[in-house]
């Protein structure tokens, strides 16, 4: 009772408040130095960065117009976005071509059904990203299903997985174009970090996260802790709506409770005031769930070197560097 499906504007509205971190991006963590939130500017987007390990981070705000990005994880200067880790090294492969460190992260799948992400889309990322900094044509189309989703791009560097890009969307975009298109974004336009370069390819760690079962809830605290994602509307001091959004991932890995994780989403948000119990309930909530898989790019390289996984490119396979 008190839930409502979001579908069709009301679902691309939502994407206006993830974690991100500059105009016209949402993001979906906490922000930086701390749980910061994801915040929205006026309008339907919102940015924010995510924290520290697993996508969190903390994120500026955002957004205007009809522009639908979000910044999904952040941190600053860096810190790591959400995902589940993998191994540093590439890993052996089980019958479905899957390396056993690669597993979905916290959220992922609903309902015990066939999840959609798969390593194959992280591999795709990798392939748009080196094909990009080095300079080779596009990769050709994919072969996963270019089924519509609202979709994240993170993207985390190091031992310690530090954010190191990571925007998406809430409209649903089909999967071929909308990956190839924030695999770019993420990598070299978070407003958050630098554009990426050749030489960090080697520590960079791939997350993809597809938003799945969108649902408005009456109740602030109607939502699980390690299973939704939520995006707030409200309206800060000065009486403009803000938005605002973490990803599944967000408070489990912060370690918080509702009350912790509506409050940092606020405060992410920019919302300076005191925080009452009665402000709370007048927060306008959605929940929804996500799919997500993270790959390495040992893994990535292991992946296409195993299984001769060319994704229609044609460059060599570049050459594996261990972790600095």
């Amino acid at each position: 009772m008190g839930r409502k499906r979001c579908v069709g504007a009301d679902c691309s509205k939502m994407a206006a408040g993830c974690c991100g971190v500059k105009k016209q991006k949402l993001s979906g963590s906490p922000g930086s130095g701390g749980p910061g939130g994801v915040g929205a500017g006026n309008g339907v987007v919102g940015t924010g960065h995510c924290g520290s390990d697993l996508g969190i981070g903390s994120s500026s705000t955002v957004v205007a117009g009809n522009m639908n990005r979000v910044n999904g994880l952040g941190g600053p200067g860096g810190s790591s976005s959400s995902t589940n880790a993998l191994s540093p090294a590439p890993g052996g492969y089980n019958s479905t071509g899957i390396s056993p460190n690669l597993s979905p992260g916290c959220g992922s799948g609903s309902g015990g059904r066939k999840m959609v992400v798969s390593a194959e889309m992280c591999c795709f990322c990798f392939d748009v990203l080196y094909c990009h900094l080095y300079g080779y044509q596009p990769p050709r189309t994919p072969r996963f299903t270019n089924d519509p989703y609202p979709l994240f791009v993170t993207w985390k560097i190091g031992r310690d997985k530090r954010l190191r890009g990571c925007i998406g969307t809430f409209s649903a975009m089909n999967l071929h174009s909308g990956l190839r298109e924030y695999t770019l974004t993420s990598a070299l336009k978070d407003s958050r970090f630098p554009p990426m370069t050749r030489d960090e390819l080697p520590r960079l760690f791939c997350s993809v996260s597809l938003l799945t079962n969108f649902e408005d809830v009456g109740d602030y605290l109607d939502w699980e802790v390690g299973v939704h994602g939520i995006r707030i509307e409200f309206f800060n001091e000065k009486g403009s709506k803000r938005t605002a959004t973490y990803l599944p991932e967000v408070a489990k890995e912060q370690g918080w409770d509702h009350i912790q994780t509506i409050d940092s989403l606020l405060r992410k948000g920019g919302y300076k005031a005191p925080i009452t119990n009665d402000f709370r309930k007048t927060i306008k909530l959605t929940r929804y769930r996500s799919e997500k898989m993270t790959m390495s790019y040992a893994e990535y390289i292991a992946h296409r070197q195993h299984h001769h996984y060319q994704n229609g490119t044609g460059h060599p396979l570049p050459p594996y560097n261990h972790y600095s």
